[in-house]
């Protein structure tokens, strides 16, 4: 695959830091950008996603399906040439143990 069919990405997460810039076939899925994110996340954050199931990926206003491919979210992103498209990363964290009883 030519260099040029790459999508370079960044992962913008929710306190403004970034997880690369990176490039990407357009193959790739969703699901496995959020195991890259896991992989590379920084150690000294608070709030660390345990599962990719706790991470939602957001682009162009919306929230990206696991089974999503890059190539079928560019359309929502539209064509930037040589640009770096950042998605913005919002994690689904489980309520902890202190929490629950305001629902009980």
């Amino acid at each position: 695959m030519a260099g040029e069919d790459l999508v370079e990405l960044k992962f913008r997460l929710a306190d403004g830091t970034d997880i690369g810039p990176s490039k990407y076939s357009p193959a790739t899925t969703v699901a496995s950008l959020k195991e890259i994110i896991l992989a590379q996340w920084p150690k000294d954050k608070e709030n660390c996603p345990k599962t990719t199931q706790d991470v939602k990926l957001i682009n162009g206003g919306k929230i990206l399906e696991n089974n999503s491919t890059l190539a079928d979210c560019t359309l929502l992103v539209g064509e930037l040439p040589g640009g770096v498209i950042t998605m913005h990363v919002v994690l689904r964290l489980p309520l902890s143990d202190k929490n629950n009883g305001f629902f009980k």
